[in-house]
């Protein structure tokens, strides 16, 4: 596995490569990382089963149209590629830090104006990809409203159906967030899809946001989720709003596009967001007539 990387690494660099440093880095439960160095340079790697490929070339693609915009500090996709068993993603490395008062206000700074960026008229993305492990359909909509209701929530509520979890009727839960976003049409922003704490951080460079989930949605999603786990600097919502202040009626959407995640971590995790998840669609009325 590691000859196969090297022998890769040599053909996209135009150099030889030979491994002479391996460190494992933590983060994350779904994929090994590593940082390796051959004394004058260094790559950070992603690794998981050569069936999982998807999950890369997926996540390639959201770096790619990231990096793009050119709005904000997002990893490079140096290769990807496959061994007899493994696959896996090399990208430049970058030591990171956790976000500080000063970092956390020019994140949120580039993510309003990654979220103005492209003129984008639908809602979705080229490509289906993944929150997590979870499929994520990204099938292009006109109306934000639908793609919300049919691809986020109603998706997430089919899957947990298939696992024996139930939260109640499907098309009703459907329609009534319809009916929550049917006047609520906003600009299709290119988001990160999946920016918790976790997923961000400073660099020499400065903040970088890194595993995306990309689509084109609300900007509201992006935000929402930043404040359903927490620890991001109150700075954070300070620069956002310096440069592309949220509409008044955000936090009445907040816990909705919330819902979202918590049906996911149903699907991934089970246990106590089941729990969360029941209490979540009782307070939001969706399963009122």
């Amino acid at each position: 596995m590691w000859q196969a990387i090297s022998h890769q690494l040599s053909d996209v660099l135009d150099r030889p490569f030979r491994i002479i440093e391996k460190e494992p880095v933590e983060g994350g439960d779904i994929n090994e990382c590593y940082c390796i160095g051959d004394g004058n340079e260094r790559f950070f790697v992603k690794m998981n089963d050569r069936d999982q490929l998807s999950l890369f070339e997926t996540e390639a693609e959201s770096l790619h149209i990231l990096n793009e915009a050119d709005c904000i500090l997002v990893p490079r996709c140096i290769h990807l590629g496959t061994s007899k068993d493994k696959s896996f993603l090399i990208l430049n490395y970058l030591p990171t830090k956790v976000l500080n008062n000063e970092s956390g206000f020019t994140l949120g700074q580039k993510l309003a104006r990654l979220h103005a960026w492209g003129d984008q008229p639908e809602y979705g993305f080229d490509i289906d990809n993944y929150i997590g492990l979870t499929p994520q359909p990204n099938n292009w909509r006109r109306r934000w409203c639908r793609f919300f209701a049919e691809q986020r929530i109603a998706w997430q509520l089919q899957l947990c159906n298939e696992k024996g979890i139930s939260f109640g009727n499907i098309d009703t839960i459907t329609g009534k967030v319809i009916e929550l976003l049917m006047n609520h049409q906003p600009k299709p922003s290119l988001l990160h899809g999946d920016l918790w704490q976790g997923n961000a951080a400073v660099t020499v460079n400065g903040p970088i946001i890194f595993d995306p989930a990309s689509y084109w949605g609300d900007r509201e999603c992006d935000i929402a989720l930043t404040e359903l786990f927490g620890g991001f600097p109150p700075t954070f919502y300070e620069g956002y709003q310096s440069v592309w202040p949220l509409d008044e009626d955000y936090e009445s959407r907040k816990p909705l596009y919330n819902l979202y995640h918590i049906l996911n971590h149903c699907n991934l995790f089970g246990g106590t967001y089941i729990a969360q998840a029941e209490r979540m669609i009782d307070e939001l009325g969706l399963l009122e007539g």
